[in-house]
This record gives C-alpha cells, structure tokens and sequence, in this order.
C-alpha cells in the first residue's frame, strides 16, 4: 500500500494538489486494503488520514498501514474543513465522478476558502496497472470460475431454468472460497442467447439451445470475468459456424495481443474475423475492458477507445455474434498483457461442448 500510496501523490503533484479526498469506495479499497462500507482517504503535504465512523476504527487500524485514523461521526465536512485550514490548505482536489451534486455543494459550503479542483480518473490511472498481489488475487478469483464452470457442465439439463443455473453456479463458488459475485450473471438461452446481458431468467433450458452463460466472482476485492457458450443437444451446421468464427476470432486475439498495441488495433483483430465472414452487424459491443477490483475498468477494449496496452492490464478477451430472434455466441477469457504477448488466465476448454 505504501508505494500505491507514493504513486499517487505523485500524480497529486503533477496535478499541483496540495491535498485530495477519496471518496469512491474502489478507490479507497486500492489505497488502504479497508474492506468496510464507511471512510474516506485525505492526502495533505503532511498526512495519509483515514476517516471513519465509531463502528470502523478498530477494522481501520487492523487493514490499514501507513495513514492516521481519524473517527468522526458527526459533521464530516465541518472538521476536514478545521484539518484543512490548520495545514493551510488552499487547493483541495476531488472525485467529480463519485460525490453528488450535493455533497459537492456542502464541500463549497464548508471549504468555502479552498480552490475546489475536479479530479477525474486520478487513482483509476494508477489501477490500471496490477502488481503481482493483485494479480494473484485476480488468479485465485479466476481458479475458483473455472472450477464452476467445470461443475455446472454436469449440472445442466433440459428442463431448468436459466435462473437455477447461475444460482447453482454462486452457491457452488462461494463454497469454493468465493466471495460474492461479481456482477449479475448472465445465463441465455436459445433465442435468448442474442442478448448480449440477457441476465438469468425464468426460461426453461430445452435441447437445441445454444446456452451463454457470463459470470465471475471477488475473491479478497479482485474479479474474474469468464463467459461461454454450450450447446444442449445436437449443433446445426449454421450453430457450429458461428461457434467457430467467435472462437477463431477470439483465439486470433490471443495470439496477437501485446502490450504497446492500441485498444482499436487489438478489437479489430477480433471484429476483421467476424466482419469477413459475413456478421459485420452481429458484432456490437467492443471486445473487452479491464478487470480488476471493479468487473469493468479502464482500459476499454474497442473500435472507440483511445487506450493504448500496457504490460500489467488485465483485460477481457470476448468477441460474440448476435442475430435477433435466433441466438447467439460469446467467448471471454481474462488476459494478462505482457511485453510480448499475453497470458490466459482462464483454463476452461473453448472447443464446442455438446450436453
């Protein structure tokens, strides 16, 4: 924490901060390793201060290395406005993307002598690159999906539901060592598989169907991400095409991915694939994003994203072909960008399975 902590000071001071309030609970989580609902994080020239309430001081100083805890339960901004003007603070920066418009204008009320300064993406800048602790965590988050994956294999039939499917997938992973989930799963089937977050529903698994199935789970804050795509019952000729083009697609990425391509020159590896062979239309969301703390982070992974790969980034790998009324293909495996290529951190198969 001490060096994340170096980091972003130094961004404070690239940005001529004099002190910056975290308020975002991701962002907080990332600086200290609080795993409590209520804090916040001050930087000033002279102190890393966590604040908090009664019921989090003793957790506080238990997960926390490095700050100064600080309890207060009553009149937040009141008393940050005393530490502020006891530093002589005059340029106080923020996260424009996490407080509300009231919060902002209570700041106003009680900072009323500090230059309030808009931060945006400060501390996201820093996660977007993980250190080997987060991505063991992210590791362990992803052995813990595959396990499930392999499991729910066996466990699918004809005749459940969509629903009873991911709730046998999170009870299985929380057995596991899971934490929760990490989003809301997506489990589609047949016609219902052309949703790209068609979410688990009530529809009944019948032979035939394609069966989508997206889902992931935190271990100690971190995410995984994994998506595929099964088939109950015998495939049709035009079921394994679109399975094959996705997959080629998808492995296509794998192969040529590495760190320093731009984010539009990796998605249009995948998109070239599925644009040749006649699904240019099917094709409309952008191949990945980062994993991390938060299931979607920076960096996107699309036609429209400025970003440019880093070895370190975490990302999504996963292309699909969608068509209306029919169903459709995903395939998502977690990708570790590297110098000179990438590492799968997924090990679930991706040949067509047949149930």
């Amino acid at each position: 924490m001490k060096e994340r902590i170096k980091r972003a000071r130094k961004l404070m001071a690239e940005k001529e901060l004099e002190a910056l309030i975290i308020d975002s609970d991701t962002n907080r989580f990332y600086l200290t390793g609080f795993t409590g609902t209520a804090g916040r994080v001050l930087f000033t020239p002279g102190h890393n201060y966590f604040i908090t309430d009664f019921r989090y001081t003793e957790q506080a100083r238990e997960q926390t290395d490095g700050f100064e805890i600080l309890e207060i339960s009553r009149d937040v901004e009141e008393k940050l406005a005393d530490i502020l003007k006891k530093e002589s603070i005059n340029k106080l920066g923020f996260e424009s993307k996490v407080i509300t418009f009231k919060q902002y204008n209570n700041y106003k009320d009680k900072f009323d002598d500090l230059q309030l300064v808009a931060t945006e993406g400060l501390i996201e800048k820093l996660r977007v690159i993980k250190d080997q602790s987060e991505i063991k965590k992210i590791q362990k988050a992803i052995d813990i999906t595959d396990e499930a994956f392999n499991h729910i294999l066996d466990f699918i039939t004809p005749g459940l539901t969509e629903r009873e499917v991911a709730l046998e997938l999170e009870f299985f992973m929380k057995k596991q060592g899971g934490n929760k989930v990490a989003f809301d799963f997506i489990v589609a089937s047949g016609q219902r598989s052309s949703m790209p977050h068609g979410v688990a529903s009530q529809k009944k698994l019948e032979k035939g169907d394609f069966i989508t199935i997206d889902f992931g789970i935190t271990y100690q804050g971190y995410c995984s991400d994994l998506t595929r795509t099964v088939i109950l019952g015998e495939a049709t000729k035009k079921q394994r095409k679109i399975y094959d083009t996705v997959l080629k697609a998808q492995l296509a990425v794998i192969d040529q991915v590495k760190a320093g391509m731009t984010a539009k020159e990796v998605d249009a590896i995948a998109r070239d694939i599925i644009n040749e062979a006649g699904y240019k239309d099917n094709f409309g969301h952008g191949l990945g994003h980062g994993v991390g703390i938060e299931v979607h982070e920076d960096p996107r992974v699309s036609y429209t994203s400025d970003a440019t790969l880093k070895s370190g980034m975490v990302i999504t790998d996963e292309p699909g072909i969608y068509l209306p009324e029919w169903g459709g293909v995903r395939i998502e495996d977690d990708l570790l960008i590297t110098d000179d290529g990438c590492r799968v951190l997924n090990n679930s198969p991706k040949d067509l399975i047949v149930l």
